[in-house]
């Protein structure tokens, strides 16, 4: 009986022939190739893919990120922004490129820096100067609401770290006076020296106690206890020579960022007067006006620096330019006074600014004009 017909090409010649050992090794060496290839091209992806490290922090950081308007509107409910500070801030993110929407928030020179491109944005694109004076209202809301909204952590921990020509208070037993910071290096921190009321230096006790306060650029408050070294000459004036300190105390945050800038200003004199109607009272600008100076500015209020001596309580309207386009004009009440050589600094809560004036301030405050 013959062979089944399924064996039968196993019987062919071709299938009984053997494998030499020279294509064996070729076949092997050919799948190591392969298999090295794909183990090579399996490193690159992995690497491509995984967190890159950060030199200065030796901590991994991602690759770069996708913008999510998901997260966007997470952190703007938080923030409790509206749908039209939602929106504007979402103009403001992307018009910079950015992908990581928390690192920007968090760090303040990033968000001037994403802010002033959408502020010159604002300015250029704007179809009417109604539009713009209203996009940049919800502009700087959202930015002043981010202002306020960052921690309060770190900061200046040494009288050596604080800014010179920074507008400070010192206060010695219980006197307060308005100084500045003229110079942190060397041994001793500097400051102008305070004057009394008839413009002569006051000399204040050597050895005695005293505290700085002084507000950063950010709005962050600080105060350090020291003491008073002397009195010393600098040019046409005496200083004040301090001990340095690191005795900390931080004090509440402002409300608005304030920012020192020297600005001519005219002041008017403002009287309320009632109208002979129930609770209807108008008031009166007086036309002869009073010179001063604008020495630091915020959208809270300001202080002025002016040869007159005017009362606490008082209102005034004040009017300035600035950058040679920008009017402002506020209504604002005199807190307090005090004496700087035959000067006199007033400090000033604004009650009362227009839009356009108030857009214009914050313009000043988080310098986003062009010069």
């Amino acid at each position: 009986m013959g062979a089944p017909l399924f064996l039968y090409p196993l019987q062919m010649p071709q299938f009984y022939k053997q494998t030499r050992p020279q294509d064996a090794i070729v076949f092997g060496v050919g799948v190591v190739v392969i298999i090295f290839i794909f183990t090579i091209i399996n490193i690159v992806k992995k690497r491509s893919h995984s967190p890159v490290l950060n030199s200065e922090s030796g901590r991994g950081v991602s690759s770069p990120k996708h913008f999510s308007g998901f997260a966007l509107h997470r952190i703007a409910a938080n923030m409790g922004l509206d749908k039209e500070q939602t929106k504007m801030l979402e103009f403001v993110l992307k018009s910079d490129g950015v992908a990581d929407i928390e690192h920007s928030l968090n760090n303040s020179n990033l968000l001037d820096r994403h802010f002033k491109r959408a502020y010159r944005l604002i300015e250029q694109n704007a179809n009417t100067e109604e539009e713009a004076q209203n996009r940049l209202a919800i502009l700087f809301s959202i930015r002043n609401i981010l202002e306020n909204s960052g921690g309060a952590g770190g900061g200046v921990t040494s009288t050596r770290q604080i800014p010179e020509n920074t507008a400070a208070v010192l206060t010695v037993g219980d006197g307060s006076y308005p100084v500045k910071v003229l110079s942190t290096k060397g041994e001793n921190l500097v400051v102008e020296n305070p004057y009394n009321a008839l413009g002569s230096p006051i000399r204040l006790p050597r050895g005695g106690k005293a505290t700085l306060a002084f507000f950063t650029r950010s709005s962050k408050g600080f105060a350090f206890e020291t003491r008073i070294m002397g009195i010393s000459d600098s040019g046409d004036k005496p200083v004040l020579q301090l001990i340095h300190s690191s005795q900390r105390k931080q004090l509440s945050q402002r409300r608005f960022r304030r920012r020192q800038e020297i600005i001519s200003c005219g002041l008017f004199l403002v009287k309320v007067e009632d109208t002979g109607r129930k609770k209807a009272k108008k008031m009166i600008v007086d036309k002869r006006q009073i010179r001063g100076t604008i020495m630091d500015i915020s959208l809270g209020g300001c202080s002025i620096k002016a040869n007159a001596a005017i009362p606490s309580g008082t209102l005034l309207k004040i009017n300035f330019d600035h950058s040679g386009f920008m009017s402002v004009a506020v209504l604002g009440q005199v807190l307090r006074t005090n004496r700087s050589g035959v000067s006199i600094v007033m400090h000033i809560k604004f009650l009362r600014i227009p839009r356009k004036s108030m857009n214009a301030i914050n313009t000043i405050v988080f310098d986003y004009s062009d010069d």
